[in-house]
């Protein structure tokens, strides 16, 4: 009889895992325990269904502390008493005051405080818990006449001593101390283990009536909990009758839209799907999506809905996906079918600029006591691990870094090193801390806090206290309301256009971008910088090798690129079959049958689940299991694994060749990693080609977009970069032009101030504002005059040529400054009714160079906009050979000089090699490979321009050069500090480089995997 247990979702506090928990209690004889975890009911669920298991009998509850400071535990005496105890607590974590000193009014709770801070007098429901040690004073205590409400109390915390330490590291992590600072109040008793009912039994033997008590409360307790019936909304209207008659008519008036008044095929599709989402009872979860997509379009927002939701005629016709399944051949059965008892998962996007707008709508038109943001448990992780425990050690920032960057076998040897490393692998995979999923929305029938507490951020939404896992576990499924910024691209291009050009573009229209012929184009040559998901230097690459030219063979490279596809060696074979189409063969009809769209390759999820039951001959509930091993809500080998031998042996009673089912099964076993359904990618390829669209036919305009939604793949610098090579003029940031973003008229591009780095945010968003309202600066003086702004962000303006309408030089505006800011008293900053002439001030002639220019640019922006890397070269050579001529120098070596624009990471099994993207001196972009011998000898040394030497590989129409030596080319002296040489070449060290890491086991090598590309007959 255990009445305070804590696990490790007692947050920095308790240490044992609830399965683990319960194991122990199971070997300790223990018939009935309760799970009280501080100040959440996060593990209730796990706990109930090990317990049930086990056949011991859970008791469900919350230790309630407020500040670290113990109050009582609650124990529910049902389901109805952890809603009122998860509302108590919601209450108090909204309104941010303390928990009360005495236990709330709650019905169905039975509250049980400690000997110190029990109340003089108890009501009916409230006990006080005696621990063991305690016993003793009951003799000479007062609290003998209590006898009747005392109950026992042996909490549970740890299991042994390295556990008691790990417990007490955690106590000193969660206040920010080290350790020998914990106080004996900060962390629980060293007798805080699970011991054997008959022991404990024991020690309670001289107090019968205080077992008896336990006995009783613990009969009161009868926590139950219905996993099977789904918790979220349940109807939009107000019966389920009424919610499929809606769902009919708009899904009637949707296929007229999509499909016109005479398609049989979408008319038949739209009933069959229609009749299962009602024998599913999911027609509420349709209409709520589309009520949310009816107020986005509304607001004229963008929105994409894609993943498997796309395999629905009913969501094409709703307008919450703009994929036609009928088109693309996507069976509705991937999506629902009669077997699956959770209900669907749309995932739709929006601006990052527009999602909060939408989150506020769901909360206010489905309430705010029945909407919440579902929780994540952020986990202690490698560098967090020794950088949290290394602190409470004691140690320095600089030894706390060390260990977080390094790997443990470079780890100093002393003992405290080694006393971290102990305790903090430990910790690997414990939860660390709550959090808020990033898109994950829960729509409940009941009240949230029926089922959990919630926590309200600073400034966000309501989080429930559990994550995503333990919502679908208890039936409630979320809604995914997610943001991205291509969308942002995509929304803001068309405003944009609409602004600088009087053109109203309905991008929303797919049919004037899917497939347009100069779209295509682009494509198949990779000139995709700024699209979504496109953009890479991999899916660039990628699109060269296809030559891409038309919308499914975007759709294939969409998931091909995905690790899964890649590691399979199904990348790599795809790309040869659809160069050589007449090089290969099926190897088996089935594949010729069901896969003959990619040359018989496995490319989309729906792949693997039809090559399972049409080669393996597998049941639909197998093929369930290998979808969900290969969908976000569960990628697991080991699923995979609980149907490899059942696979073969279906396999071997239709007499497949053992060797071919064998390969085949590779293939599948590989997408156990990562893979795309099909509707999926046909969701990103249309995005894909909304963005090439705008690229295409509207370059700045999208450019400038793209720039203002903070990029994709690449920094800022790129999209300046590319928005010049389509012909804009770039100019630094003006403070009669520019606006906090980068701002477009005509062809020219004003950088905005949010560029601008270390100017102060409110500064730059007051110069827009006072501008709009009182008109264009006329001077410097005047400026000072409207803007309250300090010397140093006044000289950051100066420093990028912000004034330079004044036809000043720098030099003369910063003595202007100074000389105007020295006497300068604020209240003496307003507009005066009739202005007067700026002063003139008679200055020495201060000669500057253009090149400074340059380098105020890279120290304030980061890159230079009035003239290109290659003018601050100390040398003039510009290479032999330029970026558009590699494909006539196939195998030869070549040397190149090149601006780095970015490098990603690869393992080997040779070592880490890099490929890496550049720009030439004509602008254009080009791609390397550094393999690991070279990058010892000519390692990257950081952003800026590099001669390099290399062998040209043209792969499938992509050329790389293979570099051999590589070497940092210097820039001219900054002339800004002709007299300082410690600072001479600092400001070529600012420039930058994105650099991409790739944390995963080495892909096999081509001959490792050698997919056949010949019949095997069966």
């Amino acid at each position: 009889m255990y009445l305070n247990c804590h696990s490790f979702h007692s947050l920095r506090y308790g240490t044992i895992p609830v399965a683990e928990l319960v194991q122990q209690a199971v070997s300790c004889g223990v018939k009935v325990m309760a799970l009280t975890d501080i100040n959440t009911v996060t593990g209730i669920y796990e706990f109930l269904k090990e317990c049930t298991a086990a056949g011991i009998k859970p008791l469900a509850g919350i230790e309630f502390r407020s500040e670290n400071q113990f109050r009582y535990i609650g124990l529910a005496k049902n389901a109805k008493g952890i809603a009122q105890m998860n509302r108590f607590l919601t209450e108090h974590n909204f309104d941010g005051t303390p928990l009360p000193l005495n236990a709330p009014d709650l019905q169905d709770v039975l509250f049980i405080y400690t000997i110190e801070n029990a109340p003089d007098s108890l009501k009916e429901n409230e006990f006080i818990g005696i621990r063991p040690e305690e016993l003793p004073k009951l003799v000479l205590n007062k609290a003998q006449n209590s006898m009747s409400k005392m109950v026992m109390l042996q909490p549970v915390t740890i299991r042994t001593r390295t556990e008691y330490n790990l417990h007490r590291i955690l106590c000193a992590v969660e206040r920010n101390i080290i350790l020998s600072k914990l106080a004996d109040g900060d962390h629980c008793r060293e007798t805080e283990v699970m011991i054997s009912l008959e022991s404990l039994l024991e020690k309670y033997a001289d107090y019968p009536q205080i077992i008896s008590n336990t006995e009783a409360l613990t009969a009161q307790c009868n926590f139950e909990f219905d996993f099977q019936t789904p918790k979220n909304k349940k109807y939009y209207t107000h019966s389920r009758q009424s919610d499929i008659e809606l769902l009919t008519i708009l899904a009637q008036q949707g296929l007229e839209w999509r499909y016109g008044k005479d398609n049989r095929e979408a008319k038949t599709r739209m009933i069959k799907e229609l009749k299962t989402i009602d024998q599913l009872e999911f027609s509420g979860y349709f209409l709520i999506t589309w009520d949310i997509i009816r107020y986005s379009s509304s607001r004229g927002f963008m929105h994409i809905g894609r993943g498997s939701g796309a395999n629905s005629i009913i969501a094409y016709c709703l307008g919450i996906t703009d994929i036609c399944p009928l088109e693309l051949d996507l069976y509705f059965e991937r999506f629902l079918n009669l077997n699956r008892k959770s209900p669907p998962d749309f995932d739709i996007d929006w601006s990052w600029k527009e999602r909060d707008v939408i989150l506020e709508y769901i909360f206010s038109r489905y309430g705010a006591a029945h909407v919440a943001f579902c929780g994540t448990n952020v986990e202690f992780k490698y560098r967090s691990i020794f950088r949290e425990v290394g602190k409470v050690f004691g140690l320095p920032k600089e030894e706390l870094d060390a260990l977080a960057k390094n790997p443990m076998n470079l780890h100093p040897t002393n003992k405290v090193v080694r006393q971290v490393q102990q305790y903090g692998m430990l910790l690997e995979k414990y939860p660390n801390q709550r959090s808020m999923h990033s898109c994950g929305i829960l729509i409940s029938e009941e009240p949230i806090t029926t089922y959990t507490p919630l926590e309200m951020p600073p400034k966000g939404f309501p989080i429930a206290l559990f994550d995503m896992h333990t919502a679908e576990d208890i039936g409630l499924e979320k809604f995914d309301i997610l943001s991205q910024r291509g969308i942002g691209h995509i929304d803001e291009s068309v405003k944009i256009i609409e602004k600088n050009r009087g053109i109203r573009l309905n991008i929303r229209d797919t049919s004037i971008s899917k497939d347009e012929v100069s779209c295509n184009q682009y494509l198949s040559k990779g000139k995709t910088i700024g699209c979504f998901y496109i953009e890479s230097p991999a899916m660039r690459g990628l699109l060269r090798r296809l030559q891409c030219g038309d919308y499914k063979t975007l759709v294939a490279a969409s998931s091909i690129i995905r690790p899964g596809v890649a590691q399979s060696g199904m990348m790599k074979e795809y790309i040869f079959r659809h160069n050589h189409p007449d090089q290969f063969e099926y190897f088996h009809p089935v594949f010729k049958q069901h896969l003959g769209e990619t040359y018989g390759i496995m490319v989309y999820q729906e792949d693997v689940i039809k090559i399972a039951q049409h080669y393996g001959g597998l049941p639909a509930a197998d093929g369930d299991i290998l979808r969900r091993a290969m969908s976000g809500k569960g990628r697991s080998k080991a699923a995979l694994q609980r149907v490899k031998d059942h696979f073969f042996e279906c396999c071997a009673s239709q007499g497949h060749p053992l060797q071919l089912s064998e390969e085949i099964y590779r293939q599948i076993e590989s997408f156990a990693g990562y893979s795309f359904c099909k509707a999926h990618s046909a969701s990103y390829a249309v995005e894909s080609y909304q963005s090439l669209y705008l690229k295409v036919h509207y370059p700045i305009e999208f450019m400038t977009a793209v720039i203002n939604n903070q990029g994709g793949f690449y920094r800022t610098e790129v999209y300046v970069h590319e928005a010049r090579m389509s012909g804009a003029a770039v100019h630094n940031p003006c403070v009669n032009k520019s606006t906090y973003e980068t701002t477009l008229y005509g062809r020219d591009i004003f950088l905005g101030f949010m560029q601008l780095q270390g100017l102060e945010h409110k500064t730059a968003l007051f110069i827009e504002e006072e501008r709009a309202v009182n008109g264009d600066y006329q001077s410097l003086e005047d400026f000072i005059n409207r803007v309250p702004i300090g010397i140093e962000n006044l000289q950051i303006l100066i420093f990028i040529g912000a004034f330079r309408f004044t036809q000043q030089s720098k030099n003369e505006l910063l003595i202007t400054a100074r000389l105007l800011l020295v006497n300068f008293k604020p209240g003496d900053r307003n507009l005066k009714l009739i202005q007067e002439p700026a002063r003139e001030f008679k200055l020495p002639i201060l000669e500057r160079s253009f090149f400074e220019d340059a380098f105020d640019e890279i120290e304030f922006i980061g890159f230079p906009v009035s003239c290109s890397p290659f003018e601050l070269l100390q040398t003039s050579f510009r290479g032999d050979v330029m970026a558009k001529d590699l494909l006539q120098h196939h195998k030869k070596q070549v040397r190149m000089l090149a601006y780095l624009i970015s490098r990603k990471h690869v393992p080997t099994k040779m070592g880490a090699m890099y490929f890496g993207t550049w720009i030439d001196a004509e602008g254009e972009m080009f791609d390397t490979a550094h393999f690991t011998g070279s990058l010892k000898q000519y390692p990257f040394q950081g952003g800026g321009c590099y001669l390099l030497l290399g062998s040209v590989e043209v792969d499938y129409h992509f050329p790389t050069i293979t570099v051999t030596k590589m070497a940092k080319m210097p820039f001219i002296p900054d002339p800004r500090y002709a007299h300082e040489n410690d600072w001479k070449y600092k400001m070529q060290q600012k420039l930058k480089e994105d650099v991409s890491m790739t944390h995963r086991a080495p892909y096999p090598q081509e001959h490792e995997i050698n997919i056949p590309r010949q019949k095997m007959n069966s």
